[in-house]
């Protein structure tokens, strides 16, 4: 869960939209406070729709994808999982870690995407990036986008990234904007939506480095991103539920954790993403070796959750809560992929589950809007493992007392509303912004046929 005592930088990514909206709203704050999740003083839901897809979701796996783009210094592999590695370096360059401000200087190569068309022009674009990174190795992913009017962004930096961090610190990159848009941490966002600008396309670029003279080279498997334009919402329709299983998902509490590591966002308390990160990856058969986990004092319980909070960890947001930093860590185990995407509504969340793929949903919501919670939050990381008979949620939430206590059933309206929303009231009465149905999707790279189905209903390219 995030530290209450901050603001999540999710608060500020629409904050200029949601001054807009308070104002529009003026006296209807109340009215949209009552209109949340019990349902009370509602218009009776009337049958479920298909939700209009306002996400596009793009990425670059298979060798012709590889293929298509334009590389200086690397080479794209096959096999049964393609990627992209360094042949002969396009160069070297010096890089100062802002975290550590050693220098050091490395061979780097250079592969830029072809021009992805969106089909959602987009308000918000938040990459996903799935890497082996030897020692000596790290990669770079940047953006270039093209607005609605014509102009371009610059180069956005949206992530610095290395499984481990003996080479260099992962980090996101603060400070980023144009006037238009803006970085905020992981994600690409449009200043002002309410202005109707939007970004039509973009390329990716991916920048592979290395110790000069030692032949290693980062692998890249997959490369995209989710670019949406999710509208202004304090509720959305109820769905109807349609699905009636439970996945057997490992279950982790951060809360065992508690002062542990506290270089690391202040320890446990504030680990939920890479809690809920370690039990969808141990629900695939996966998990850190012995030796993996030396570095873990030996006196604490499910060392495991300790290693994804270090290897999750963003330098500068000082946090674990990195979306892509979260999925990449997950495709360090073999033969996994991670993405981060956004869903329209909990029929997404059963068809997954249908096929076996659970998920890990962003929400943020008072204490008194999710019965059972017993806590509110300005961000926060749960698994999505089934649904009950009568359609309402079985969550792992991590923020429970004991690793037994972690299986949670939510009600389906109001867990429905909370993660969809894109807008809320917070403790304050103040109008801040929710993650409009932000998840991260860990499955195998080669997915069963039913699972490809189900990842391609909900947009999402293996």
């Amino acid at each position: 869960m995030s530290r209450l005592s901050e603001p999540s930088r999710r608060t500020v990514l629409a904050a200029a939209v949601a001054t807009a909206t308070a104002a529009a709203a003026g006296g209807a704050a109340g009215q949209a406070a009552a209109d949340t999740t019990s349902g009370q003083g509602q218009a009776p839901a009337g049958p479920a729709k298909a939700p209009e897809r306002l996400v596009d979701h793009h990425a670059w796996t298979s060798y012709a994808d590889w293929r298509a783009g334009t590389g200086k210094g690397t080479r794209a592999t096959a096999g049964q999982r393609p990627g992209l590695v360094i042949a002969t370096p396009a160069g070297t360059t010096d890089y100062t870690d802002p975290h550590t401000g050693r220098t050091a200087t490395w061979e780097y190569a250079t592969w830029t995407s072809p021009v992805h068309r969106l089909s959602v022009p987009a308000t918000e674009v938040i990459a996903s990036w799935n890497a082996h990174t030897p020692d000596g190795t790290w990669v770079e992913i940047e953006l270039k986008g093209t607005y609605s009017d014509g102009t371009d962004t610059p180069w956005y930096v949206l992530g610095r990234w290395a499984a481990g961090d003996q080479d260099i610190r992962r980090t996101s990159v603060d400070g980023q904007k144009d006037g238009k848009s803006s970085v905020w941490t992981d994600t690409f966002a449009i200043d002002d939506p309410a202005t109707g600008l939007r970004l039509v396309s973009y390329r990716l670029r991916l920048t592979l480095h290395r110790t000069p003279r030692t032949g290693v080279t980062p692998k890249v498997w997959r490369l995209g991103a989710m670019g949406s334009d999710i509208p202004d919402r304090f509720t959305v329709p109820a769905s109807t539920p349609g699905l009636a299983r439970e996945l057997k998902v490992p279950r982790y509490s951060q809360e065992t954790h508690k002062g542990q590591y506290p270089e690391y966002d202040n320890g446990g308390e504030a680990w939920c993403s890479p809690t809920s990160s370690q039990m969808i990856i141990e629900y695939w058969g996966r998990k850190p070796s012995a030796e993996d986990l030396a570095w873990v004092n030996p006196d604490y319980a499910d060392p495991q959750v300790c290693h994804a909070a270090r290897f999750t960890y963003d330098y500068q947001y000082e946090g674990c809560g990195n979306w892509p930093f979260n999925a990449a860590y997950a495709a360090t185990y073999k033969d996994l992929q991670g993405v981060v995407t956004r869903l329209g509504s909990l029929t997404d969340l059963e068809t997954l589950i249908a096929a076996g793929i659970p998920a890990i949903t962003s929400q943020s919501f008072l204490a008194e809007e999710l019965t059972g919670a017993g806590y509110g939050t300005a961000g926060h990381l749960m698994t999505v493992i089934g649904f009950t008979a009568d359609g309402d949620v079985i969550a792992g939430d991590p923020n429970s007392p004991t690793n037994e206590a972690v299986r949670r059933v939510y009600r389906r309206r109001e867990w429905e509303n909370i993660w969809l929303r894109t807008k809320r009231y917070n403790a304050s009465g103040k109008v801040v912004s929710g993650t409009g149905g932000v998840c991260y999707l860990y499955f195998p790279a080669r997915p069963t046929p039913r699972q490809r189905a189900a990842l391609a209903a909900v947009g999402v390219r293996v």
